[in-house]
Formats: C-alpha cells, structure tokens, sequence
C-alpha cells in the first residue's frame, strides 16, 4: 500500500543509523516490524501475570529442610 507521509529528518536519520538500512523504506519497514514484535512480547507476557519468586536465603532454608526431611 502506498502512502505518503511527513517524518522529520531527524528521525528518519536515526532509523536509517540505527537500523543499517540502505533505504528509507527498509529503515521504515524495519522499525515498523521491530515496534509490532516488541508490542506482541509485551501482550504476551502481561497475560501471564507475576511470579513470587524465592530469593537465596528462602532457598537455602527449603533445602536445609528438605535434606532434613530425607534423612528421617
């Protein structure tokens, strides 16, 4: 589809640095698909909520417990 858009030069610049483009199209079209994929990681992983995760000393603790727990 074509269209025709204004961006700063500035910016495409910088999409043109940052992406090592040849063409302000691919530099377009990469940072396009990079925002897209980072926006459906971001999705993904809000969906799967939050983790109460141990820290070292809650893990130490459970394995002096269950090597506690073995030897009975």
């Amino acid at each position: 589809m074509k269209t025709t858009i204004d961006i700063p030069d500035q910016l495409l610049s910088d999409a043109l640095r940052f992406t090592k483009a040849k063409t302000k199209k691919d530099a377009i079209l990469t940072a396009l698909e990079d925002f897209i994929r980072r926006k459906r990681v971001a999705a993904l992983t809000s969906s799967f909520g939050t983790w109460d995760i141990a820290n070292n000393e809650e893990i130490e603790a459970a394995d002096v417990a269950e090597s506690k727990r073995i030897r009975k």
